[in-house]
Formats: structure tokens, C-alpha cells, sequence
């Protein structure tokens, strides 16, 4: 099966990978990676299903776009790309701030979402932080590229802080060529979109099938994370995949492949 990209039209166009037919299920990466970071989940689903990964705007091969960002924008772009593709309802797949898409998707148009895989996320669509500390992680992230510094120099540091303690070279090598990738500018609007946006929900009243999956040693969104997300979520599934990070579908592909088809399998 051969795998195609392409754009939907708009402002901003959208870039996406498609590959194989069936029930659609959609995959959203989080704020330091792009389509490209689910290679391995796309070629797993293609015999049965219509996987598809996007760049969100401002990534990959997304357009760039004037002005700041409103993360809502995200879902919104996602509704774009279900209607372009004639695809009423999909499964989403989200890593990180892809999960808070995804969340944020489904509270505002929930009857586009047929089920929800929600992986190393934080809960819901409002501030994990306090105010001070919500901008103090802005300064950190931004600081150094507003003073000069590179992605490419800021790349391995970060990198570090997401794997797993022996995460695989190739493994690291990718997250590492992930964030050398970013748009420096659209990365720095979404990171500060994605902190400060508010907009308060209830996981209880999610009525459709969530599986969590979170990496064992993830230091950014720890398991207990998942645990209580499971707690809120009625009928939520929670794995926990041993010897990985933050990234847990590149770090332990076959591992997290192995959840992700068993659930999709039974919606």
C-alpha cells in the first residue's frame, strides 16, 4: 500500500498523510513533532482502517500563518480536514497537546469523534499550572530562541528530557530530527496558545470509548496522570508501556501498536 500526501486548500492549507481504507482513524502529534512521528502507526493500521496524520498548522508541511494563534484553531483546522475527506466521524489518536486537541475536538464537536486514544496528555483543555509558573515555562521554552539560539542547538537537550533512560539511538535520533523540523515561529505561537488556553471541561461527561497510553517513564506527563484520567472518564482503559517516554508510540512501537489495534478493534 502506498502512502500519499497531500493538502487540504484553505488558510492555512493543512498537510496530511493517508494510507489504506475502512473506519477512518485520524493520528495528531504533539507540540514538538509532525505527521511524520506515526510512520509506524499508519503502516500498522493500513490493512484495516483509513489512517491518516496531519501537520497541525505552522508544522511540517502545514502553512504558516499571520497573527497569534487561538488553540481552538487546531480543532477547528481538524473539522476542516474531516470535511475535505468526507469523513463525518473518526476516531482520533492524539500524543500530548494532540490529546488536548483531540479533548478539546470533542467538547466542541462531538459528533465528529467516534472514540479517543489519549496518550502521554494532560487531562482536559485548561492550564495544568498556576499563572506564574504557566509563563515561567513559556520563558524557558521560547527564552533562548528569542535570544538567538537554534532549534537545531535546542534540539538534543529536549530531546533528552522526553525519552525513556535507554531509549533506543534511532528512537532518540528521530525525536531529534522532529524538533530540528519545527517552524520557529508557529512553534513559539503554539506554545504559548496551548498554555494559556481555558476552556474548562468535564472528562465525566465523555461518552464515547477512551483508551489512555502512557509511557512508564515519561517525566513531562507522568502515569499517575493517566491513572486519574481513568478515574474521570467513565469506561476508560488505561496501559502503561514499560521502557518508554514521552514519545511512546516511536519508543515502543510494536507495544503501543499492539493497544491501539486491540481497542480500535472493538468500536
Amino acid at each position: 500500500m502506498e502512502l500519499k500526501t497531500a493538502h487540504i486548500p484553505g488558510d492555512p492549507r493543512i498537510a496530511y498523510d493517508e494510507i489504506g481504507s475502512g473506519p477512518p482513524v485520524v493520528f495528531l502529534h504533539g507540540i514538538g513533532g509532525n505527521r511524520t512521528n506515526w510512520r509506524d502507526q499508519l503502516q500498522a493500521c493500513a490493512p484495516q482502517y483509513r489512517a491518516i496524520a496531519w501537520d497541525a498548522r505552522g508544522y511540517g508541511l502545514s502553512d504558516d500563518y499571520e497573527g497569534p494563534l487561538d488553540f481552538s484553531q487546531f480543532a477547528d483546522d481538524m473539522v476542516r480536514l474531516l470535511d475535505h475527506l468526507e469523513i463525518a466521524k473518526a476516531i482520533l489518536v492524539g500524543l500530548s497537546m494532540g490529546g488536548r486537541i483531540s479533548q478539546d475536538l470533542y467538547f466542541r464537536y462531538p459528533g465528529r469523534v467516534g472514540a479517543m486514544v489519549l496518550c502521554d496528555t494532560f487531562p482536559g483543555t485548561s492550564p495544568t499550572l498556576p499563572p506564574k509558573e504557566r509563563e515561567e515555562f513559556i520563558a524557558l521554552r521560547k527564552g533562548p530562541l528569542v535570544a538567538g539560539k537554534t532549534l537545531r542547538e535546542m534540539a538534543e537537550p529536549l530531546a533528552k528530557t522526553l525519552v525513556s533512560a535507554n531509549a533506543a539511538p534511532d528512537h532518540f535520533q528521530r525525536l531529534v530530527e522532529s524538533i530540528e523540523a519545527l517552524h520557529q515561529e508557529s512553534y513559539i505561537k503554539t506554545l504559548e496558545a496551548s498554555m494559556r488556553y481555558d476552556r474548562a471541561v468535564d472528562l465525566g461527561t465523555i461518552s464515547v470509548p477512551v483508551q489512555l497510553i502512557y509511557g512508564a517513564e515519561d517525566r513531562l506527563t507522568p502515569p499517575g496522570i493517566g491513572e486519574e484520567m481513568a478515574r474521570q472518564i467513565p469506561g476508560a482503559l488505561l496501559a502503561v508501556i514499560e521502557g518508554a517516554g514521552h514519545l511512546v508510540n516511536i519508543e515502543r512501537s510494536e507495544e503501543f501498536n499492539s493497544v491501539l489495534l486491540d481497542f480500535l478493534a472493538q468500536q
